[in-house]
């Protein structure tokens, strides 16, 4: 697995790089908020291990703008800080565990191996298309960290897409797939379901996600 230390203390970092090392752990160091911030959009990491306290941009603003940015991956605050209300304030801002320094390295392993467990109990019921952002179980869709309210069959007609994001789908798969129609009812529910969509999905933002593909139907963009 690959983690992302966010650590200003070198010698701590050294300590904790070679620690990792030693059970199979990969490790990327940084020790500025805006240089993690880069590496936590580019690359992809099972864990983010931040400690609050950093020049650039501190570990509080760093995962308030990941979340913001629909980045979920897992984050654990290192931190001095060791109030009741500075771990609120950390859970709050989309960390999911929180370990104030000083601390032993048997607890740090035990708290990264839980959250990735959770973090992959929880996939499958996660789908991802670039910004946007959709829980199956809590039935709720985000694009960029912002809610976007659907009614259930447009819920469902962006699931199917999300399956087959940077993919065309014809009218005829979003019949039979969301629908449940094999034969063609000569209607617009198609087109009117997908305008509808369309509109609730680009409410507030530049780039239309739904690309019409002439002669062949619809496909969701997904920049990565």
């Amino acid at each position: 697995m690959n983690l992302l230390l966010v650590e200003d203390d070198d010698e701590l970092a050294e300590s904790l790089i070679s620690r990792f090392r030693d059970v199979g752990y990969r490790t990327e160091h940084v020790s500025d908020g805006h240089l993690a911030l880069m590496a936590a959009l580019e690359r992809e990491f099972g864990v983010l291990i931040i400690d609050r306290m950093l020049p650039g941009m501190d570990g509080l603003s760093l995962v308030k703008e990941l979340r913001r940015r629909a980045k979920t991956t897992p984050a654990i605050y290192l931190t001095t800080m060791a109030g009741i209300d500075d771990r609120v304030q950390g859970l709050e801002a989309g960390g999911d565990d929180y370990l104030v320094k000083p601390f032993e390295f048997v607890e740090l392993l035990a708290r990264i191996r839980a959250i990735t467990r959770r973090s992959e109990s929880a996939q499958g019921s996660k789908l991802v298309a670039g910004t946007l952002e959709m829980d199956l179980v809590r039935r709720s869709v985000r694009r960029e960290g912002e809610l976007i309210e659907l009614v259930p069959q447009e819920f469902k007609l962006l699931e199917y897409l999300m399956r087959n994001k940077n993919r065309p789908v014809t009218r005829k798969m979003l019949l039979e797939k969301v629908w449940d129609i094999h034969f063609d009812p000569h209607t617009n529910v198609v087109e009117s379901h997908v305008s509808r969509l369309r509109s609730r999905l680009n409410d507030r933002f530049a780039v239309d996600l739904i690309q019409t593909v002439r002669g062949v139907g619809y496909r969701l963009l997904a920049d990565r």
